[in-house]
């Protein structure tokens, strides 16, 4: 992986979590427009968020490791492939990136900047959920990385188009994204007063996912900063 600094990584996460959110709402969005078919609008939604990965993975992955997810940076953090500073710093980017995600949604469908979400997403069933979608994302980029690091865009891409459709929750394994769907009052979002648990589900499931993936898989010596969609020269 070429050396890019700090400023740019973290320009590259911002940028990435970003596009990821106005995805995810815009296809949300777009779907409430197109269909009142709740099952044909959740496939117009993960259709595209599965695509938009595999492109943001394969295209900024080589800058900073296409994290985009606070949960996926402690997980490097934690296997100290990632500074602690630059981890928090990486986290910040992230959840500023995916608030103006939702804006930028927002702005292409005429609707104001930031309008909370009234949807309820919450009970052990949702939290569970979020758990098992956080672990096998984990799960997925560790092994990929070790095995086929070259289709790590792919194999992330469709393990969450599969997880919107095997979880209670849609899949969200992010609390970035989460807390920007937070502030979208359309088919996507979440109440604020639910971020706790979804939050606390995600990251508890990344940390199971990285303790049996490192078990499994054996560790390996840091590198560090890893990126998860860095392909061999």
């Amino acid at each position: 992986m070429d050396a890019f600094d700090l400023p740019r990584r973290l320009a590259a996460e911002a940028l990435g979590t970003a596009i990821l959110v106005a995805t995810v709402v815009g296809s949300g969005i777009m779907a409430e427009t197109l269909t009142r078919d709740v099952a044909l609008a959740l496939l117009c939604n993960t259709l595209p968020t599965g695509a938009i990965l595999v492109v943001l993975i394969t295209v900024l992955g080589p800058i900073s490791g296409a994290h985009f997810n606070p949960a996926v940076t402690l997980v490097f953090a934690l296997r100290r492939e990632l500074p602690a500073n630059e981890a928090a710093f990486y986290v910040i980017a992230q959840i500023a990136g995916g608030v103006a995600g939702t804006m930028m949604a927002h702005l292409m469908f005429a609707l104001p900047l930031i309008d909370l979400s009234l949807k309820v997403r919450t009970g052990g069933s949702q939290w569970f959920a979020e758990a098992v979608a956080a672990f096998g994302l984990v799960a997925t980029i560790l092994a990929g990385i070790r095995f086929q690091r070259g289709a790590v865009p792919w194999l992330v891409g469709l393990y969450i188009t599969a997880a919107y459709w095997f979880t209670a929750s849609t899949s969200f394994a992010n609390p970035a994204v989460a807390i920007a769907r937070s502030l979208t009052n359309t088919f996507s979002g979440i109440r604020p007063a639910d971020l706790p648990g979804f939050i606390l589900a995600e990251l508890c499931g990344a940390i199971a996912g990285m303790l049996l993936m490192n078990w499994l898989l054996g560790r390996t010596p840091a590198r560090g900063p890893v990126a998860i969609a860095e392909t061999s020269r």
